[in-house]
């Protein structure tokens, strides 16, 4: 698809403290940020005079934005970059939405600048005749549609970091609802999403709800009591057209990368992939660039005139993690190692600057010793989901705990909601409630309501926290699919079920598809053990998958075909020939010798010359070729 080149971002002139973001496409439109306030730009429909209007962001709301949240748990980077998928559920004409969804990633691009992140569109998708699901009901069962049809259907076209659903309708759902998201959930194939209402808003207004959405994607919950910015915050529960962002979003979002989420972030889009105009200077690689790093007075890369977005001269890469001093490194070079026994490292492919996709074992193998299973990269103990709501401290309380708290099916203790109502857990399924763990209750996280209970004569304490997210979606301290439950069983939407129901091997067997020289990746490739190659680990080689690249730097053999083709080949060769020349010039010098031999006179003259000539010439050493023989095998 052509895009036009109409949609620029800048600041305003004299103001340092401003960002502009605006489309020429149809007339202007946009947002403009100064100091405080946040304006909106949009002409007036049917003006015959060019008219404009000029706005405030936080007045153009047409009704109170409420956020539902479907919460789940998963050194900070210098550059972020985030790939949206945008599936839109509206009855317009094609070429229209996919403008407005240019524009809205232009926006969006604007206000994550202040964050340092990039926000990149690389897939839009309209259903214009038929849902492929329902978008009616309560806006947790419609996230949880999206979310699964996105997995089935948009991931194995175009992997992306998160998708966002829009629907076009008069109204918000049920509660005032105009978006939903999971949080902490970017990267993840099975819940990195949201949904977003679009209920007659103008479309800067409607960008601060996407916004919104995104930034619990990204690991940012609502703002709380002592949370500011300079007016209104974008991740406050009900604001309406906020621009800014609060400290303690930005802090979530450290909390997030620092814990090892949003890996995927560091890869930067294909340049032929975002759906948008090249812009020099823009600070993102897009097609027909070799490089950006932003404006001539932004940009400190060596490897990069800023000026043309052309690579420097003797410089082959200017980004990336597979770029080291302006060139490419070698195949083979560590560029993302394992973080815990179900990641897989990855790999320099020795073409591309950028590390590859970040991949991982195969949803439903076993790790800590059969204690767990491997789901979405992480090994899914009790322990590690404790660590990751409380802190490093946090161990997985007793077992009593889960029997005790979770069958009485209140907030702290329950297996999901029926309407509002907390669901108390059957017995069998008590493990597969609410994760109940010991901690220190004195520093609990942000917005969590801490409870602390005895049992057994006070002899074990069982801890848990609720995060007050809604009734609609479970929120982060539920225990994880692939948590084991019993012996052989393992959690699956809070119902304690044969393990089985995780095995995926018919899709890829380490034994059969990888002649047990290897594991199955998340994409159900073989990831071969070093000495082995891919895809199928059946012959020698350098290990790794076609996905990750290879587990060891190449050897380079160039230098040692080279010496064996000239010790073997030429020199043998070049000896012959010299033998043979020495063979004919001694037989010449034998004749001439014969037929020209001098007489006594004629030879005592010449042998008192050469002594004359060697006395003269003795104290000059002889000549000495060094020859020095290095073979590289």
């Amino acid at each position: 698809h052509e895009h036009e080149n109409c949609h620029y971002q800048g600041h305003v002139e004299g103001y340092e403290d401003s960002l502009v973001a605006l489309s020429t496409c149809e007339g202007l439109r946009g947002i403009i940020l100064i100091g405080n306030n946040s304006y909106g730009l949009e002409p007036i429909l049917h003006s015959k005079a060019n008219e404009h209007l000029l706005f405030l962001l936080k007045d153009s709301q047409s009704e109170p934005f409420v956020c539902g949240l479907a919460n789940e748990t998963s050194s900070i980077l210098d550059i972020r970059s985030l790939c949206f998928w945008s599936c839109v559920f509206i009855n317009q004409d094609k070429t229209a939405v996919r403008n407005e969804m240019v524009q809205l990633a232009n926006l969006l691009d604007t206000y994550y600048t202040q964050l340092n992140i990039r926000i990149a569109l690389i897939g839009v998708t309209i259903f214009d005749k038929e849902n492929p699901f329902s978008v009616e009901g309560n806006p947790g069962e419609v996230l949880g549609r999206f979310v699964q049809w996105r997995k089935t259907n948009l991931l194995p076209q175009l992997r992306h970091d998160v998708g966002q659903l829009i629907v076009g309708r008069s109204g918000a759902y049920t509660g005032g609802v105009l978006g939903m998201a999971f949080v902490g959930t970017v990267c993840s194939m099975n819940s990195g999403g949201g949904i977003n209402v679009f209920s007659n808003n103008n479309l800067q207004s409607f960008s601060t709800v996407i916004a919104h959405e995104l930034g619990h994607n990204l690991g940012m919950s609502h703002d709380i009591t002592g949370c500011s910015c300079d007016g209104s915050c974008i991740m406050a529960p009900t604001a309406g057209g906020a621009t800014k962002f609060s400290g303690c979003s930005e802090r979530d979002f450290e909390r997030l990368i620092q814990r090892g989420g949003g890996t995927c972030l560091r890869n930067p889009p294909s340049q032929d992939n975002i759906i948008t105009v090249p812009r020099c200077g823009n600070g993102i690689l897009e097609n027909g660039e070799e490089c950006d790093c932003g404006t001539p007075e932004e940009c400190k890369n060596k490897c990069c005139d800023a000026a043309t977005c052309t690579l420097t001269k003797g410089s082959a890469c200017a980004t990336g993690s597979c770029c080291e001093n302006c060139q490419i490194n070698v195949a083979g070079t560590p560029c993302r190692p394992s973080i815990n026994q179900c990641d897989l490292p990855e790999f320099c492919g020795g073409t591309s600057p950028f590390c590859p996709s970040d991949f991982y074992m195969m949803d439903g193998l076993p790790c800590a010793n059969n204690a767990a299973f491997c789901f979405e990269g992480r090994c899914q103990t009790f322990d590690y989901q404790c660590k990751q709501l409380f802190g490093s401290v946090a161990t997985k309380a007793d077992d009593k705990c889960f029997s005790h708290v979770n069958t009485l099916g209140n907030t702290f203790g329950n297996c999901g909601y029926s309407g509002s109502n907390p669901k108390p857990c059957e017995v069998q399924n008590a493990m597969c409630g609410k994760v109940q763990c010991v901690f220190d209750s004195n520093h609990p996280p942000p917005g969590a309501t801490v409870s602390v209970v005895k049992i057994d004569g006070d002899k074990i304490t069982c801890m848990n926290a609720d995060f007050s997210m809604g009734p609609d979606v479970p929120d982060p301290a539920y225990v994880k699919t692939g948590s084991v439950c019993a012996p052989g069983k393992a959690c699956l939407d809070f119902t304690c079920l044969n393990s089985s129901v995780l095995d995926q091997s018919q899709k890829c067997d380490a034994q059969r598809n990888c002649n047990s020289n290897g594991v199955c990746n998340d994409k159900f490739h073989c990831h071969c053990n070093n000495g082995w190659a891919p895809p199928n680990c059946d012959k020698t080689g350098r290990g790794g998958s076609i996905d990750s690249g290879p587990a060891q730097i190449g050897k380079n053999y160039s230098l040692r075909d080279g010496l064996l083709i000239f010790f073997l080949l030429v020199l043998p060769i070049l000896v012959a020939l010299i033998i043979i020349l020495l063979y004919i010039f001694k037989r010449d010098s034998f004749n001439c010798c014969v037929k020209c031999r001098p007489s006594k006179r004629q030879s005592k003259l010449t042998d008192l010359l050469v002594h004359q000539y060697f006395d003269i010439k003795q104290n000059i050493p002889n000549p000495i070729f060094l020859i020095q023989f290095i073979t590289v095998f």
